[in-house]
């Protein structure tokens, strides 16, 4: 199986050394350098309606059982690794992976002055209370599959992908080290510490430019760490588990006209694109950022200009690091570029959707709607889909109805 490189083109074996990144990535051009999997992956690949168990039921759409049986694995085999790394999660972390619910919030529908019918996809019962650990388990089965067993993990994280990392690392029995950022949620903190993560606080130097957590992250990776990740241009392989939850959506959805991601670095709205897309749904996708850190917004802005591909070609004149420092009860996107920018904003493109940035007023509004109104316990970050839909709301952009809105992160106690 071949990886392609969206912005240069470059062929890289999934199979061969090292398919995390580009290698042309860090040579010094303008290029946004991503590795991505073959467009058409995903669009074909029966359900196996008999499991409940995303990375089984969705297997044949995986890039890693691909890769898999091109090795020379049989079926039997891949779903075994799943199974038994599944039941080394689930003595991690107490459950394993399921199927995430959808269901239909009238009241809270209602109360944003929506006509129609609001989704929600609910990631918070997820492992490790996030959608993260999908974008994780799918490059453990990457790992285990190449053979990838012997480097130390890295990721860098404001909170939610660690917690993720730390469990399937956990899972693995394999060292990690999480660079997070110095104002990261002590009940975090702590939990990666019992996981045994080695947790390493990162400031923000005067005049260095871009996530400080990023910057020690790639330094770390430089130096042979692998990159245990929810960045594209880091690893491009995060994408494949991250998927699931678009082939979820789809199926438990059929007929979906709008969806609302919130995004950071962008993994979750690149993968849940790509999920929906290979299964064939048509629903038009809304990224959506706050206004205390928007640099995807200002990238779209720019691809509207010049178009996607002189965009990608002179990354710097569309993706930059955010000015000032990114602020938002969402602290969870604040990333201070959307490192899968070009990924997002092609789909958007594609399904005819668009940005919107939430006021912060819209933030905080939409997460005191959540809990108002539904029996869900996500926090500010996990909930700031809704923020964007409620501004499109109040502005008048009233979406194509059924919407949908992914609330992707619980509130940590």
């Amino acid at each position: 199986m071949q990886l392609t490189c969206r912005g240069c083109g470059t062929e890289v074996d999934a199979l061969g050394e090292s398919p995390w990144a580009c290698p042309q990535s860090g040579l010094g051009d303008d290029i946004d350098h991503v590795l991505v999997l073959p467009l058409a992956m995903g669009a074909t690949g029966r359900i196996d309606e008999s499991s409940r168990q995303p990375f089984i039921r969705y297997r044949t759409r995986l890039g890693s059982y691909r890769a898999a049986l091109e090795a020379g694995w049989s079926d039997e085999q891949f779903v075994d690794l799943v199974a038994s790394l599944d039941e080394s999660v689930a003595a991690v972390w107490g459950t394993g992976f399921a199927v995430t619910p959808t269901t239909v919030e009238n009241a809270l529908g209602s109360a944003i002055g929506l006509d129609g019918a609001l989704l929600v996809k609910d990631e918070t019962a997820n492992v490790s209370g996030s959608h993260k650990a999908r974008h994780l388990f799918g490059l453990a089965l990457w790992m285990k599959v190449r053979g990838d067993l012997h480097q130390p993990l890295a990721i860098s994280s404001c909170g939610n992908a660690a917690m993720g990392a730390a469990v399937i690392a956990a899972a693995l029995g394999r060292p990690l080290e999480v660079f997070v950022p110095e104002w990261a949620d002590e009940s975090v903190v702590a939990r990666l510490d019992q996981l045994d993560a080695t947790v390493v606080r990162c400031q923000r130097l005067p005049g260095e430019a871009g996530d400080p957590c990023v910057l020690r992250f790639r330094e770390a990776v430089a130096v042979g760490a692998l990159p245990f990740g929810c960045q594209g241009p880091d690893n491009g392989l995060t994408i494949d588990g991250g998927r699931t939850i678009g082939w979820e959506l789809d199926e438990q959805a059929p007929g979906l006209a709008s969806v609302y991601v919130q995004l950071g670095g962008g993994a979750l709205a690149s993968s849940l694109i790509a999920g929906l897309a290979g299964a064939g749904s048509s629903a038009a996708v809304t990224a959506v950022q706050t206004e205390g850190c928007a640099p995807f917004d200002r990238a779209w802005n720019r691809v509207q200009q010049v178009g996607l591909d002189d965009a990608v070609h002179h990354r710097s004149a569309a993706m930059w690091p955010w000015e000032s420092e990114p602020a938002s009860a969402a602290s969870g996107i604040l990333d201070d570029e959307t490192y899968d920018w070009a990924g997002v904003a092609a789909g958007l493109t594609m399904s005819g959707g668009h940005s919107v940035v939430a006021l912060e007023s819209s933030v905080l509004a939409a997460h005191e709607l959540v809990h108002a109104h539904t029996t869900i316990d996500a926090d500010p970050t996990g909930t700031s889909g809704l923020a964007g839909l409620l501004a499109d709301v109040d502005a008048g952009r009233v979406p194509s109805v059924p919407v949908a809105v992914l609330f992707t992160g619980v509130t940590r106690r």
